[in-house]
C-alpha cells in the first residue's frame, strides 16, 4: 500500500548553491563536484541509506536525496535534508517550474537507489513514472546503480528476477543482495549490502564514468571467480603454518568486477574484511578447502583470478592435542608434504572454453634470477594466461592499501602498473582479462 502523505515543501531541490562546487584554495574557478541522486525506497533498510549519504557527502559529492512516499514512513524528510544540506521532495509538483522530474536525471553523474524494493525495480523495468524517483530513473543518462533489499521469497520470485534481468540488459548495475538477518526472525538472501561497500561500488562507477569508460561495463553478463587471503595448515588445535596475505588485493578485485557488471564469487581464506557488495563469499581455511571451492566454482566462471596465497606445504599429520615443550629444550620435528598446485590444476583443466586464468607471483629474486626472470618461468610452469608479479622484498605489498605490479601475458605481453591503490591495480588486471574475453 502506498502512502498519500506529501513530503515537506522544498524551497528548490535543483538550485545551484556554493555547496555544489568545491572551493579552490588558489582562488581559481571552483571545480564542480560529482552530482549524485540518492534514491531511497520504502523498505526497513531505508535507515542504512543515511550512512551511505554521509559517506557520499563527506567525500565531496553533491547529493540530492529523492525518497519515495513510502520511504518517508521509515525516515522523514528532515533527516534527509539535514544530512544532505538540501531540501527534499518526493513528488513532481514541488518547484514544478524547475521541472525536477526531468532536470535531476539530466544533470546527474550517478543515480543510486538504496534500498531498491521489488516494487520500485518493477516500475523501473517497465518504464512507469508516478513519482519523482521513477521519473528521474527514466531521464537519467548517467550510470544507474540499484541496491536491492527485500525478503528472500520476493528476491527469488520469477517476476523480480525477470525485472532484474531486464534492467541489467539495459545497462543498469543491479547489485546482488547480501545474505543475513532480514526483518523479524527471517534470515536469507535479500539483505542490503553494507553502506560502506555500496559506497565503494558507487565511487568506482563514478571514476570509470569520469575516465570515459563508465558505459563499457565490459564484464556484464560474465561470471568471475576470485580467491583472496592466505591459507592455514594446522599443526595442532592452536598452531598453524600460514603467510602474511591480508586479502586486500583479492577483495579489491571482487569490488572492481562488481562495478564492471560481473557476477562475482569470492573464495576467501582467513580474512577479516567485510563482504564486498554484490559478491558471493565462500570462506575457507586450508589449501585443500580452497582447492575444492575453486575447482567447484570455476565450472561456471568465465575468468578465474587466483589472488590468494595458498600454503605450499602442510604437515603430514595434525596433532589432536597441543604440542608441548620438551623438558630437555629440544624442538619437535615436523614433516611436511607439498600441497596441490591449484593454479596449475585449473590452468591445465579449463572448465569452459575461452576461460581466462590469472595467477599471482610474490617474488623476491635470488641467486638464480631476478623477480621477472623467476616470474616468467612461473608463468610457463603454471600454464595460466596472465601472471601478476609483485616484488615483495622486505615485506612490501602485504597489508598495504597500495600496490604496484607487472602483468605478464602468456602471449608475451608485459604491462607495467605503477604504484597506486589496489583498486587501480584490480582494474588494470580486469582490463587485460576483458580484452582476452572479447578476443
Amino acid at each position: 500500500m502506498r502512502s498519500t502523505r506529501r513530503s515537506a515543501p522544498a524551497s528548490d531541490p535543483l538550485s545551484t548553491s556554493p555547496s555544489h562546487e568545491a572551493a579552490s584554495p588558489t582562488g581559481a574557478r571552483p571545480v564542480a563536484r560529482p552530482k549524485v541522486v540518492l534514491g531511497v525506497t520504502g523498505g526497513i533498510a531505508a535507515y542504512k541509506a543515511c550512512e551511505l549519504l554521509r559517506r557520499l557527502t563527506e567525500s565531496g559529492h553533491d547529493v540530492t536525496v529523492v525518497p519515495t512516499e513510502s520511504a518517508l514512513e521509515f525516515v522523514g524528510a528532515p533527516t534527509w535534508a539535514a544530512l544532505s544540506g538540501k531540501p527534499v521532495a518526493s513528488d513532481v509538483w514541488t518547484n514544478v517550474h524547475q521541472v525536477p522530474h526531468v532536470r535531476l536525471g539530466q544533470t546527474a553523474d550517478l543515480v543510486v537507489v538504496a534500498p531498491a524494493t521489488a516494487d520500485t525495480m518493477a516500475r523501473a523495468a517497465h518504464g512507469l513514472a508516478d513519482d519523482l524517483l521513477t521519473n528521474t530513473l527514466l531521464t537519467a543518462r548517467c550510470p544507474v546503480v540499484l541496491a536491492p533489499a527485500m525478503h528472500t521469497e520476493m528476491w527469488e520470485h520469477p517476476a523480480t528476477q525477470a525485472n532484474v534481468a531486464m534492467l541489467r540488459e539495459r545497462g543498469v548495475l543491479v547489485i546482488e543482495p547480501a545474505e543475513g538477518r532480514l526483518t523479524g526472525k527471517d534470515t536469507g538472501k535479500g539483505r542490503l549490502p553494507e553502506p560502506a561497500e555500496i559506497f565503494e561500488v558507487c565511487t568506482q562507477v563514478l571514476a570509470r564514468a569520469a575516465a570515459g569508460v563508465g558505459a563499457a561495463r565490459d564484464l556484464a553478463g560474465r561470471h568471475v571467480l576470485v580467491s583472496a587471503g592466505g591459507t592455514r595448515e594446522y599443526l595442532d588445535p592452536v598452531r598453524f603454518l600460514g603467510n602474511r596475505s591480508s586479502g586486500l588485493q583479492g577483495y579489491a578485485l571482487a569490488r572492481a568486477a562488481v562495478a564492471r557488471g560481473a557476477e562475482v564469487t569470492l573464495v576467501a581464506a582467513n580474512t577479516t574484511l567485510p563482504d564486498p557488495a554484490g559478491v558471493k563469499v565462500v570462506r575457507v581455511e586450508t589449501t585443500a578447502e580452497l582447492r575444492d571451492a575453486v575447482v567447484s566454482a570455476s565450472a561456471a566462471a568465465d575468468s578465474v583470478v587466483m589472488a590468494a596465497a595458498p600454503a605450499d606445504f602442510r604437515p603430514t599429520g595434525v596433532s589432536e592435542a597441543k604440542i608441548k615443550k620438551s623438558t630437555d629444550g629440544s624442538a619437535p620435528t615436523i614433516e611436511l608434504v607439498q600441497n596441490p598446485d591449484v593454479l596449475r590444476e585449473i590452468s591445465a583443466d579449463r572448465s569452459r572454453a575461452g576461460q581466462v586464468v590469472v595467477g599471482f607471483a610474490a617474488e623476491t629474486g635470488d641467486e638464480t634470477g631476478s623477480v621477472l626472470d623467476l616470474a616468467r618461468a612461473k608463468l610457463a610452469r603454471k600454464g595460466c594466461d596472465l601472471l601478476v608479479v609483485n616484488d615483495v622484498s622486505g615485506g612490501a605489498v602485504f597489508g598495504s592499501p597500495d600496490n604496484e605490479a607487472v602483468i605478464l601475458g602468456a602471449d608475451g605481453s608485459t604491462t607495467q602498473v605503477p604504484r597506486g591503490s589496489k583498486s587501480a591495480l584490480a582494474h588494470a588486471i580486469w582490463d587485460e582479462v576483458a580484452r582476452r574475453l572479447q578476443d
